[in-house]
């Protein structure tokens, strides 16, 4: 490529490992005897159930229905018998109410899911069905799509990015939708561009994805309103605010939203989920998940019922490589740790990373020798060190004066620091104390 790629100032360079699984096309993941479906798998309000213990369901059919506007419902992904509704472990550690389905193994289809003419839907049509099909940011954001679509009348949008950076080592979900699916993607961002009656479209994809640069220019063509913005390989490259900034020149405010510039921003899988659900009439039920690392035995690009847990796709994967070390749901940087295989894969899970135990070791947390190196990786140009320090003396007020609020939790800072001071983790702690108290005086103001 003999032009500038485009970048943003700080981040780093972990090793992308992504090796494992780059050239290996998506595989249908066996389908379990047992589906696990939480009834939270988005940002917003839990569902509620529909179906009771004894019921018989089909797949696709509503088992959860929203409550509230931020709320997507939840859909059986196999048809079979309803065994219980109990709380259960998710990926963020914490336990959600969860439906329990007994596999048929028939696959019957929910009378309800009937493909439908894309030419003949209005706006608002187009964004019921995606409320409907239950589809959310699966970029692990897992924010409503349809709220996101629904801009307030005061913000003017005149710009949609989808975002196919995928900075993250080992993931390569993204980058086999590209390839494989690159019709789907470049039709879902058309109609996502029709529903915010935006004239401008840009998809960002990285420079280690040659062969997805090509197969989306190709969908592309000669089309003058959607351009692919090829991108530097460099973590976090695919943040939010940074995408935006380094393919408009546009920064968002501290404390602002990608459409307070005037853009939104989707994830290359959203808008390929979304144009397949309105042609199909198919929900979110499934989704494509990289299961990678030295630590299991054959790493692949699966597309995975939602519900499967991570016990199975890891013995679809021909199960641990040695000894496992650590198993990751998301990537090394942003992806948290699991203390169990007994947690089910969601809409929020884009990856499993398995590390074998002499990739994983714990090193002694030193004094911080005030090197700078944290200030200078920080994409949000933040002071990391002063932030988890005040953390760490619990004091969340001078966290707010320094921002805390606008990291974004990429882990640049905690992976570059020398002294291994735990920056992101600690930062986090502040970012949920001064969420809690601002939830407080809400209430109390109330």
């Amino acid at each position: 490529m003999g032009f500038k790629l485009l970048s943003f100032r700080g981040g780093t360079r972990p090793p992308g490992n992504k090796h494992f699984t780059k050239n290996k096309n998506i595989e249908k993941a066996k389908v379990p005897a047992l589906v696990y479906i939480p009834l939270k798998q988005h940002v917003g309000a839990p569902c509620e159930a529909v179906v009771k213990p004894g019921d018989q369901v089909k797949m696709g059919q509503v088992i959860g229905k929203q409550m509230g506007f931020i709320s997507v419902p939840i859909h059986s992904s196999v048809s079979g018998k309803v065994k219980s509704i109990i709380p259960f472990p998710i990926p963020q550690g914490n336990k959600e109410m969860t439906v329990v389905i007994e596999n048929d193994g028939l696959d019957t289809l929910d009378d309800s899911i009937k493909p439908r003419d894309i030419n003949a839907l209005s706006a608002d049509e187009i964004r019921n069905i995606i409320l409907d099909a239950g589809i959310v940011g699966l970029g692990s954001a897992t924010f409503p799509t349809h709220v996101k679509l629904s801009p307030p009348a005061d913000k003017h949008i005149d710009t949609v990015i989808l975002n196919g950076a995928e900075c993250e080592s080992y993931l390569t979900t993204d980058d086999r939708i590209m390839i494989e699916q690159a019709d789907e993607v470049v039709a879902g961002l058309r109609v996502i561009m029709g529903v915010l009656d935006v004239k401008m479209g840009y998809i960002g994809i990285e420079s280690n994805k040659p062969e997805a640069i090509a197969a989306i220019e190709k969908v592309i063509g000669n089309e003058s309103n959607i351009r692919v913005k090829v991108l530097k390989d460099k973590y976090p490259q695919g943040c939010e605010r940074k995408l935006i900034e380094t393919i408009t020149g546009r920064q968002i405010p501290s404390g602002g939203l990608p459409m307070d510039v005037g853009v939104i921003v989707n994830n290359v899988g959203t808008a390929a989920q979304i144009y397949k659900s309105i042609i199909t009439g198919m929900p979110l039920i499934e989704k494509v998940i990289t299961v990678s690392g030295r630590g299991v035995e054959n790493p692949r690009n699966l597309l995975v019922r939602i519900g499967t847990l991570l016990e199975d796709l890891i013995d679809d994967c021909g199960g641990y490589a040695g000894d496992p070390g650590k198993v990751i749901i998301g990537g090394p940087m942003m992806g948290m740790a699991q203390h169990s295989l007994e947690v089910p894969v969601t809409k929020c899970v884009s990856g499993i990373v398995v590390l074998p135990k002499e990739e994983v070791k714990d090193e002694e947390i030193l004094p911080c020798i005030r090197c700078g190196k944290c200030v200078e990786v920080c994409p949000i140009h933040l002071m990391p060190l002063h932030i988890s320090a005040y953390s760490l003396k619990g004091d969340y007020e001078s966290c707010k004066k320094f921002n805390a609020l606008d990291c974004v939790e990429c882990g640049s800072c905690s992976y570059i620091c020398p002294a291994k001071r735990p920056l992101q983790h600690s930062i986090k702690v502040a970012k949920e104390a001064i969420i809690a108290e601002n939830k407080g005086k809400a209430s109390g103001d109330q």
